[in-house]
């Protein structure tokens, strides 16, 4: 069971009020329902309502309450394969489209944020991806190629133009996405909420879906206080994916991403820090993303414990890395520390399935869910009101479940301590 109260972490603390969505209590019906109140399941919603549909969300806890609203806020364009990587993967056509569809996915989180006035910090100030060792140059060097060739915004760094920008020497080089930015993602998913409510979608908090079953040409969601019957219905859960729809909390492996942030820096510490305002996460294969807040605090984030409520002892690792890339912080305190789910595909890849008729899902987001999961929900919205799929950028794709899924937490630590390996051995 769930403990559905908002955890601790800094998005708590500074986000913008949250509306009272009540819980379901009695029957509706509804053309199309929505699983789960995170982005994706927001940007469905309010994609759906652009459409002239009027969707019902049911969310367990409350909007944003995974890790809609507890991750880094890095607003991220593109996938972990470059686009030429995705059109050798997926043929020239349909890897080109995905890579132009997910190069513009950041600009679709601040097209929302400025069509419907979301106050979420939204800076598109851009983000830099250092390499941590001169081995990872080539492949930054190929990657700013292939992204220029596509006309987009990005640049190489050298060693001291990466050293201005993010405050510390001890990376190689890199380069920028000037298409990147940050957002407090509590109140981008608020926003998100409050936009699909206002153009008439309804939303329930603290309404568990508990059933998902067919009734002839339509779907019943049964809940403690009710169910609500639809055509279709969307399923946007992610990393918090449960066994509503068998099978499908198997194609994900859940793993937990924490946070650390400092108390407000000083002037002269802010001036040393991503000055120009730049998210940034580094091409360690157990990476360390950081930025600034609004009220110019350190954030600081990697892998974390597999809990929702970090302890101060887990906190050690961010905050020896914290000081390894910035020793001018000298023993700063730290005001808060939080994590959430991410949710990992074999593939790294995210997925679009039509588990039967009109009931769709969408998940597996590896770390950029901001931008791709606000994509997703657009896609999921397009699909449940009759697209056709050959229009819809992402390939439909068959479920597949990860063999020896119930070994994921040993196997995941496997994986860690090889890649920990590895991060050490690049930079002998």
């Amino acid at each position: 069971m769930i403990d559905t109260s908002l955890p601790p972490s800094l998005w708590a603390d500074t986000a913008t009020p949250a509306e009272d969505h009540p819980a379901l209590d009695g029957d509706a019906d509804t053309d199309i329902a929505i699983v789960g109140g995170g982005f994706t399941g927001l940007s469905a919603a309010l994609h759906l309502t652009a459409r002239g549909v009027k969707p019902v969300v049911l969310e367990a806890a409350e909007a944003g309450w995974g890790a809609s609203g507890r991750n880094g806020g890095q607003v991220i364009p593109g996938l972990k394969y470059d686009p030429r990587e995705l059109e050798r993967m997926f043929g020239a056509e349909t890897g080109g489209r995905m890579a132009d569809a997910a190069g513009r996915a950041a600009d679709l989180v601040f097209d929302l944020v400025a069509e419907h006035a979301i106050d979420c910090d939204a800076v598109q100030t851009g983000w830099i991806q250092p390499a941590h060792a001169k081995a990872h140059l080539k492949d930054v060097h190929a990657r700013v190629e292939d992204w220029q060739r596509r006309g987009a915004p990005v640049d190489l760094l050298d060693r001291e133009q990466t050293a201005a920008l993010v405050g510390t020497d001890v990376y190689a080089g890199g380069w920028i996405d000037r298409r990147a930015g940050t957002v407090q993602p509590l109140s981008y998913a608020r926003g998100l909420a409050r936009a699909a409510a206002s153009n008439g979608a309804t939303i329930h908090a603290r309404t568990n879906v508990t059933g998902l079953t067919r009734a002839g040409d339509r779907w019943r969601l049964e809940t403690p206080k009710g169910a609500v019957t639809a055509r279709a219905v969307l399923l946007a859960t992610n990393g918090y994916t449960d066994g509503l729809w068998p099978g499908l909390r198997k194609t994900v492996i859940p793993l937990y991403s924490m946070q650390i942030a400092t108390r407000p820096l000083s002037e002269n510490l802010r001036r040393s820090i991503l000055p120009e305002g730049q998210a940034a996460s580094d091409t360690y294969r157990l990476l360390t993303y950081f930025r600034t807040d609004a009220a110019g605090r350190l954030l600081i984030g990697g892998r974390g414990p597999f809990k929702d409520r970090p302890s101060s002892a887990d906190a050690a690792p961010l905050r020896k890395a914290m000081h390894s890339l910035f020793p001018q912080l000298g023993d700063i305190e730290l005001d808060f520390r939080w994590a959430g789910r991410v949710a990992v595909t074999t593939d790294h890849l995210p997925h679009l399935h039509e588990l039967a008729p009109n009931l769709y899902a969408g998940l597996g987001y590896n770390g950029r869910g901001v931008a791709m999961a606000t994509l997703m929900g657009r896609f999921l919205a397009e699909l449940a009101t009759g697209v056709d799929p050959k229009d819809v950028p992402f390939p439909m794709t068959r479920p597949k479940q990860i063999p020896l899924h119930f070994l994921r937490r040993p196997m995941l630590m496997a994986m860690v301590q090889a890649y920990r390996l590895r991060d050490r051995l690049d930079r002998i």
